[in-house]
């Protein structure tokens, strides 16, 4: 049995991609995450369940250090990381948008997702 948990929209400014300019003048990234784990029989604990503020932060501190050139590194580095840190997760699902994009036409957001499990 696998349950999900939803964090959408975690928020930093990052300096990742190809280009220098953004290398040197960065841009905001968002990220969602779905999280399956068992969540059942948890007795109403948060030491039994996932904690979202943990899970946050780590997100963010990715976003913000260790720059990359593509945001496919980015939302695999954030996967392996909250898999190597969290037990009790089963499969991580994480979607990194960059919506500034430097991709020469208008568009309101580009996003790569990143599906791994134990």
């Amino acid at each position: 049995m696998s349950d999900l948990i939803k964090i959408s929209g975690i928020a930093g400014f990052g300096y990742h991609g190809v280009f220098k300019e953004e290398q040197k003048n960065g841009q905001n990234f968002f990220v969602d995450v779905e999280l399956s784990a068992n969540l059942q029989k948890l007795n109403d604990k948060l030491e039994n369940t996932i904690n979202y503020a943990t899970i946050a932060e780590l997100v963010k501190a990715e976003i913000e250090t260790n720059p990359v050139q593509l945001i496919e590194t980015l939302a695999e580095r954030i996967a392996d990381k909250i898999l190597h840190n969290e037990s009790k997760i089963t499969r991580v699902v994480v979607t990194v948008h960059k919506p500034d994009a430097p991709v020469g036409v208008k568009v309101s957001d580009i996003s790569v997702s990143i599906d791994k499990s134990r």
